[in-house]
Formats: C-alpha cells, structure tokens, sequence
C-alpha cells in the first residue's frame, strides 16, 4: 500500500499474513481470526503472489517466517497499525455530536492524513468526520456538486471551479537497482537520471501525477528511454531488481518496504503537493476547522 498507482494488497491479507507469524501456523491463526484454515491459507498465498516473495517456510512440522516474510512482517504491522489509527480517530470524531465535515479521500491517503485527523480532534473536539474513499473523479466531481466539503487530492494543477489548497508536499523516490553507481549517493537529481529507462505508468492510470513527472523530465532538460510496463508497484520493483537496469519513482504513503537488490533513493525535485479542493468563498465552520488544522499541521498561522 505504498501509493494509489501500483498496489492491489489488501489489508485482510496483511492481517492474515501477521496473525499466521503470531500464533506459528495457519490452524492456530484461523482460530484466532475465526475463520476457516483454507481462507487464510488461501489469502496468504495471495499476498505471496502479489509480493513475489515467499513469506514462510512451510513443513508438515513447522511454519515459520522466511528471511523475506521477516523482513516484511514489522512492515505489515505498521500498515495496520495505521489504518487502526485512522479509524480509531475517525470514529471518535463520528461519535461526538456537533458539525459534520464531508471529506473525500483516496485508498491510500498516508500517515500525514492520520496525522491531520488527530489534530482536527484536538482542535474541533465536536465535530464529526465522514470520510469518503474514491476515485480522483469522483472527489472533485462530488465537491463541486456539493456533497463533499472537500476532497484531498495529490499534484493537481488546476480544477475549473474550485479551489486548490496546499496541505503538505512530500519527495519522489526513485528506486533504481542497489547495485547501479547511481545507488552511493544519499539523493538524486532527475538530470543524473536521463540515461536509464524509466518504468512510468500510462497517464491514464494517474493523470496528475503522469503530468507532473513528464513536466519535471523537461524541466530538467532529460528525455529518459521507455523501460518495461510499469504495472503494480510490487510487481515492477521485483521485476526491476531481476531485469537490466532501470528504474521508476513514486510519492511514499508510507514506510518504504525493503526490497532486495533495490536501492530507494529521495529526488531533489519534484515534490508531491497533497492539495485541500474546495468550492470558492468563505468555508463553512466544518471547514474552516479542517483548514485550521492543515495550518496548525504545518506550523503556520490560520488567515482564512
């Protein structure tokens, strides 16, 4: 779950995949999730799929953790401490009575999200947060017609009709395989970058972000080769560390996974800017509270 573009992992696979490292067998786990053995069997093995790592060393004696699944195993753990974050915070929100603020996000908002909703309770103790998960569309379309407050969306550039507010921005990361010069250096200049494929997704997978890359290659004066399809984000990363040299880059949600023979490194520019879409005029109190509370986020005074 590392950004919006390239993963299909899904948290109940998470889940099962932490229970089955606790208990030491996926009989002892079913129990526990009750939950029949074959689904968590079955679930596991699919995020082994989608991984493309082995997660645990079975026998008809023992399961336990492989080298891949114990590296990745306090990485599932943070994910779903997140999500718990999130909905912890969103349903203490959801439980006190006061405004209601309709705010839409996408699947993967990230940890400066979770962040925000705690300052939000801290700031506007009453007020009740419905969070809505969507598509990029369907946000804006959904602030514009006025059944969202406002949405959160990422590197958008200009919406007819509304209002984009920066929130926070965060660096690309470019992974490029460990074993490439490129790799000895802390953080990377797109320029240095200009010669080695690039894996990049189609623009209709995600159109501001598409937009924001190709405008920083020309900026940056590169027009890097086309690399292999760029498919989900696991998929092309273990595909990348197996294949000749290339390299692709995505805005974090998270902690980067580890990924053997990948090297992650910070890009000096561009950055992802995290905007708040909201209709033109003066915010409604459910509003201005959320503005409040991005400025108080950032350190910065509240004007509107």
């Amino acid at each position: 779950m590392i950004n919006e573009r390239g993963t299909t992992v899904e948290l109940r696979q998470l889940a099962y995949f932490a229970a089955v490292a606790d208990e030491g067998g996926f009989a002892r786990a079913a129990e526990r999730l009750h939950v029949g053995q074959p689904a968590v069997s079955q679930q596991v093995r699919r995020l082994e799929r989608e991984l493309g790592v082995v997660l645990f060393d079975r026998s008809t004696r023992h399961v336990r953790l492989s080298d891949a699944g114990a590296r990745l195993l306090p990485e599932a753990r943070n994910v779903l401490a997140a999500v718990e974050r999130t909905r912890r915070v969103a349903a203490g929100l959801a439980s006190r009575e006061s405004d209601v603020l309709r705010l839409g996000t996408g699947p993967g908002p990230g940890e400066r999200f979770v962040a925000l909703l705690e300052v939000l309770a801290g700031r506007a103790p009453r007020l009740r947060v419905n969070l809505t998960r969507t598509s990029l569309a369907e946000r804006l379309s959904g602030v514009r017609a006025g059944t969202l407050d406002a949405a959160v969306v990422r590197d958008v550039v200009g919406e007819p009709g509304l209002e984009l507010l920066p929130a926070w921005s965060d660096p690309l990361i470019a992974a490029l395989p460990a074993g490439h010069p490129l790799a000895d250096r802390e953080t990377l200049d797109l320029a240095d970058l200009g010669d080695l494929p690039v894996r990049l997704a189609p623009r209709r997978a995600n159109p501001p972000f598409h937009t924001l890359v190709t405008d920083a290659f020309r900026a940056a004066g590169i027009d890097p080769p086309a690399g292999p399809p760029f498919t989900r984000l696991q998929e092309t990363l273990v595909d990348l560390a197996h294949s000749d040299p290339s390299w692709t880059l995505f805005y974090p949600v998270g902690p980067v996974p580890p990924m053997p023979g990948i090297a992650f490194r910070e890009l000096s520019a561009p950055r992802s800017t995290t905007s708040l879409a909201v209709r033109p005029g003066p915010p409604e109190p459910p509003l201005r509270h959320l503005l409040a509370a991005c400025a108080a986020l950032a350190g910065e005074p509240f004007t509107a």
